[in-house]
């Protein structure tokens, strides 16, 4: 009886044991009673997240004879991560705020976070008494999001000096990592957060579908995205939850009021026709659009199985889903690469938080990372000495003193140097850094929101000869509400404050993405009369 009670429970036995072999582990190492714990919240891939705790956990076993476990935190995209550590803190400093016996009010919740100036007031008072103080959330790294988010939560002081600078100087030689690099910011000096590799945005396309066009022609420009031709065809990602999308949107604007300041030959009128100029394309781009996606990491892939003709990409992906294609297809089905006069090459950050429960891990991370042995690690080949064990990773190391010999030699990319593809660009953060945010507003609410009506309208155009043909058509088409000396004004009333409610803001959009749909559907009406 008991033999056959055995031998009943072994197929039990083994459908329990099956989901516990194959459950993933945060850390590669094994659990101790005297283990710490590394807490990450990053938008970073689990390629990038595995590859990284494993090296770092043997690493800091090494470094320091204990044994650690990094925990990643994963709540979405850049926007989310975002919104998600300002909610925290605000919730941790309104239960300080009100347990010494204060009330709690919205000049208190805009005014704690508030760089700058600290005002003679109570919200004066609550920002020097968040500023003076060790409250965390009980994570210690915010990795990954770009420089844009990072400085902004700098500044309004969730971020905290990780000394990196102080302990590693020989890191920070303008030979080894520049503070800048054409024009675009590498690491703050005041420690609040340091690039950790390099991002750039180019154009990925489909070598079949675009040999099926009229003309065939490569689109190597960020102006080719926008036109006839690509009509219900490209794949893009959702700059208001992709923060490197809105990216791409930005340098698109930037490129196009360089254009207009060069031939203009003033700065000012060039600026406003730029600024107008680079819209109208963004619209014509997203009026091709046949999806648009929640991650940047979706834009290969589409174009790569023939869902689309071409997209706007990050490097590492469109690299990655290139290599892919390379080896497991006779005829590739994607090509990457950086539009001409249009790429930006940009850090992609990390930052040690208030309150960061666990200081001497998060400090040692960020070291580890801009080490020569955590450099390699973005580019190595899998299964070399000092490369990844599973996953190529394919992101462009921050550190110069890599895009040299012998190391190159082992890089999965290894003709591949932002530093001089991203030499003909120049970022001209006075023109458009303070607007990062709008745009990604401005673009959902003129060509997220009413899409439909965008399409409609652009190929009623297109129907009618093209945008020469109906010049009335397509000035409304062009039509935008807020105008570049205006940017300004349309930031302070977005922004919300004691004087200024929330749903201000929200009514503003509101009437931008009315005033869109009544622009389109009369720019459909005018081409399809012709005019």
């Amino acid at each position: 009886m008991l033999r056959r009670i055995f031998y009943a429970a072994i197929p039990l036995a083994v459908l329990l044991a099956v989901p516990i072999a194959l459950k993933p582990r945060t850390s590669t190492l094994s659990v101790h009673a005297d283990m710490e714990k590394l807490v990450i919240i990053t938008p970073h891939n689990e390629p990038v997240r595995a590859e990284f705790a494993r090296a770092f956990e043997e690493y800091y076993q090494t470094r320091f004879q204990r044994n650690i476990s990094v925990e990643y935190r994963t709540v979405g995209g850049t926007s989310d991560i975002v919104r998600y550590i300002r909610d925290r803190f605000r919730a941790e400093f309104r239960q300080e705020w009100e347990n010494s016996g204060k009330c709690w009010s919205a000049d208190i919740a805009s005014g704690f976070c508030m760089p700058g100036r600290i005002p003679a007031s109570e919200a004066g008072e609550a920002r020097k008494r968040f500023m003076a103080s060790d409250i965390g959330i009980g994570i210690d790294l915010f990795w990954g999001g770009g420089v844009y988010e990072q400085s902004k939560m700098a500044g309004e002081g969730y971020a905290v000096d990780a000394g990196t600078a102080l302990r590693h100087p020989e890191y920070f030689r303008k030979e080894v990592i520049p503070e800048h690099f054409a024009g675009d910011v590498f690491y703050d000096r005041k420690g609040r957060f340091y690039g950790v590799c390099l991002a750039s945005f180019g154009i990925c396309y489909n070598p079949q579908r675009i040999a099926a066009m009229v003309p065939d022609t490569v689109p190597d420009t960020w102006r080719s995205l926008g036109e006839p031709r690509f009509f219900n065809t490209l794949v893009l990602a959702d700059p208001t939850k992709s923060g490197s999308a809105n990216k791409c949107f930005e340098v698109i604007l930037q490129q196009c009021m360089l254009e207009a300041v060069t031939r203009l030959k003033n700065e000012q009128s060039g600026l406003n026709a730029g600024w107008i100029d680079g819209f109208s394309l963004i619209k014509r781009i997203v009026a091709n659009a046949r999806m648009i996606s929640d991650g940047a990491s979706l834009v290969p892939r589409e174009i790569s199985s023939g869902n689309a003709a071409a997209g706007m990409a990050i490097d590492t992906f469109g690299l990655s889903e290139q290599q892919w294609s390379e080896e497991t297809q006779k005829f590739p089905s994607i090509r990457y690469i950086p539009p001409r006069g249009g790429t930006s090459v940009s850090a992609d950050p990390i930052q040690m938080l208030r309150g960061a429960p666990n200081r001497r891990a998060a400090k040692a991370f960020i070291d580890y990372l801009l080490s020569i042995d955590g450099q390699k690690l973005w580019e190595y080949r899998v299964g070399l000495p000092d490369g990844p064990e599973k996953y190529a990773l394919r992101r462009p190391p921050i550190r110069r003193d890599l895009y040299a010999k012998p190391f190159t030699d082992h890089f999965s990319d290894p003709d591949y140097n932002p530093y001089r593809s991203g030499a003909d660009f120049v970022y001209h953060a006075q023109w458009t850094g303070k607007a990062f945010n709008l745009i990604r507003l401005l673009v959902k609410c003129t060509a997220l929101d009413p899409r439909q009506e965008l399409q409609l309208a652009w190929k009623a155009i297109l129907q009618a000869g093209g945008p020469d043909k109906v010049p009335e058509a397509m000035r409304e088409f062009n039509a935008f509400p807020v105008p570049y000396p205006e940017i300004g004004r349309a930031i302070a009333e977005l922004r919300p404050s004691g004087s200024n409610p929330m749903l201000h803001g929200i009514r503003l959009q509101r009437t931008w993405s009315e005033d869109a749909i009544r622009h389109y559907r009369r720019a459909a009406e005018l081409a399809r009369q012709g005019k």
